[in-house]
């Protein structure tokens, strides 16, 4: 289970409709003001590829590691019937010195076995969170240069599944291989994926930004052949930096299912772009084990 856990974790209304193939040769829906900026000169094409190879998305949560932050932490892991059977809250302080961060550790509350006996974590999303919010010790060198940083080097085999998770969080809809029974369905750029995609691309205003939306959806009858059910990106348009993202993932095979929502919100501190809210409901299951079903939320303050 914990392999395929970490592998995998990864609109206003048309005012007028219009279709271009900028994208594969598969059409894209367009509102009015899209529409206006096209005529008038706006490289549609460009952006598409903007689309495809974003790296602002990722490189704003390698910054995290680079700047002082308060974080409220909250997990719930829920039984059956919905009730929470086991939850950890707590509030993080990360602290920047000397090109080093560490983290401190308040109110701290947990309820259930959210560990086992020996003090590790009793749910795979657990040590997801921890893996990518938490900070142990005291870690130095680190920046937020992203070239390279999500090539599969030579790594040991689970920092290789580490990598191909950021890059299905960090960059949705690119190749992921190494996922059982998947192949590269979550590729929804890929021509023989996109054909079973309607793409929308409006214009609207997200908390005081004006941005373009840019919104991937299943075509009716391929909900059950495709991984993404729904990818929204708001792109802020004066940069095309990522301000919000909403994603939802489901897939089913004989040996894993799982069904993940996520949402994702930046804002701009100072020069860099960085999370500010992100919010996880996901229900997995992997032969022979336990069905897991979590939800967190985390909240960052600069």
């Amino acid at each position: 289970m914990r392999r395929i856990l970490l592998i995998l974790i990864g609109c206003l209304p048309l005012l007028s409709v219009a279709q271009d193939s900028s994208i594969f040769k598969y059409p894209i829906e367009m509102d009015a003001v899209v529409i206006s900026a096209k005529r008038s000169g706006w490289d549609v094409d460009g952006f598409i590829k903007r689309v495809q190879n974003d790296t602002t998305f990722y490189k704003a949560f390698r910054s995290m590691r680079i700047v002082p932050y308060t974080a409220t932490n909250d997990i719930k892991v829920l039984n059956k019937r919905g009730k929470t059977e086991a939850s950890y809250h707590s509030i993080t302080k990360q602290h920047r010195a000397n090109g080093c961060r560490t983290m401190d550790t308040e109110d701290e509350r947990i309820t259930g076995k959210f560990y086992d006996k020996d003090g590790e974590y009793r749910y795979y999303t657990a040590e997801l969170y921890d893996y990518l919010f938490f900070t142990k010790g005291k870690v130095c060198g680190e920046n937020d240069i992203i070239a390279g940083s999500l090539e599969l080097k030579n790594e040991s085999q689970l920092e290789k599944h580490k990598q191909k998770l950021k890059m299905l969080i960090f960059n949705p809809g690119s190749k992921v291989g190494g996922v059982p029974f998947m192949g590269e369905k979550a590729a929804i750029f890929e021509p023989d994926v996109a054909k079973m995609y309607n793409f929308k691309l409006t214009s609207e205003e997200y908390d005081g930004e004006d941005c373009y939306v840019f919104k991937a959806i299943p075509k009716k009858g391929y909900e059950d052949d495709v991984v993404y059910e729904y990818l929204a990106t708001w792109f802020r348009k004066s940069d095309y930096s990522i301000v919000a993202r909403d994603y939802s993932l489901s897939y089913s095979t004989l040996v894993y299912d799982f069904d993940v929502r996520m949402k994702v919100r930046t804002r701009q501190v100072g020069e860099k772009l960085l999370p500010t809210h992100i919010t996880y409901d996901g229900n997995w299951h992997v032969f022979t084990q336990r069905r897991e079903r979590v939800k967190f939320t985390t909240t960052i303050v600069y």
